[in-house]
């Protein structure tokens, strides 16, 4: 049963010493194939590098290249041409992690928005899929998608943690759905019980946001409280469990729907 990890936030400062165990337990669980998440110019290029560098296969590590809304406001004159020259790197495999952030507001919605719009001309340009992040902002990213859609290969709004509002609008908009150990949250993830088994197979995507949303189900707790990929069986058991679903029916769905969203290669099992 192989996994594909689509979120991994491997350029985080807390994993800087153990990247290359933190692979190998994944690889162990199951975890065949993963998507190291850009965010910033500097940190897309770092998600390059630590794919070409704990990757000489070329077949297990990948890379997303963009702009995070957080980052939005850096968003200058020559963004477009370094993350141009990055999104034609072979590794890398989608726009992104690019969109609107509504909740926090670390840059102004302005400048998310001529950022996003700037990225999906992009994709669009490239013929790349995006990888979109949201939050109390689904009417506005919905709008700014509408105009780029038909051009678009593909998108997938990731970690999705929304309303079923949300929810079916994107669906209505043929984009794909990333779903996290938000769903094992029972604080503030039960609202996804019900919805994830709205979501069409072959729209559906796993991933484990880490080293943030360890999920609150799993047992043990790793001492140090930071999620890894290995832990993605676990969101894996609770989105099966709520789909209805074994959870091998949902891994052969989900790394089918990524690894063709991605473009990966097939590995084979071991």
């Amino acid at each position: 049963m192989q996994l594909i990890d689509i979120g991994v936030n491997l350029t985080h400062p807390s994993f800087a010493q153990q990247r290359e165990a933190l692979l190998a337990r994944a690889y162990a669980a199951g975890v065949a194939q993963m998507l190291v998440t850009g965010t910033s110019l500097a940190e897309s290029q770092h998600a390059l590098e630590l794919c070409l560098q704990l990757d000489a296969t070329g077949q297990r590590l990948f890379s997303t290249a963009g702009v995070h809304p957080h980052d939005a406001s850096s968003w200058n004159s020559g963004s477009h041409s370094q993350l141009k020259a990055l999104l034609c790197e072979e590794r890398v495999r989608a726009v992104g992690e690019c969109g609107l952030d509504f909740n926090r507001d670390f840059s102004p919605r302005p400048q998310q928005e001529k950022a996003l719009e700037q990225q999906l001309a992009l994709a669009v340009e490239l013929q790349l899929p995006v990888f979109l992040h949201e939050r109390d902002a689904d009417e506005r990213l919905l709008a700014i998608l509408r105009d780029f859609r038909d051009q678009l290969p593909a998108a997938v709004v990731h970690c999705f943690t929304g309303e079923k509002r949300a929810l079916f609008n994107y669906l209505d908009l043929d984009l794909h759905i990333g779903i996290t150990g938000w769903i094992c949250d029972e604080r503030r993830g039960s609202h996804l019980h019900p919805l994830v088994k709205e979501i069409p197979a072959g729209r559906l995507m796993l991933e484990s946001d880490s080293p943030f949303l360890l999920p609150r189900s799993l047992r043990p707790k790793p001492k140090s409280g930071r999620n890894e990929p290995a832990f993605l069986p676990e969101v894996l058991r609770e989105v099966a469990l709520h789909r209805g679903e074994s959870q091998e029916q949902l891994a052969q769905h989900s790394s089918a729907c990524a690894r063709a969203f991605f473009g990966l290669p097939e590995i084979a099992e071991t």
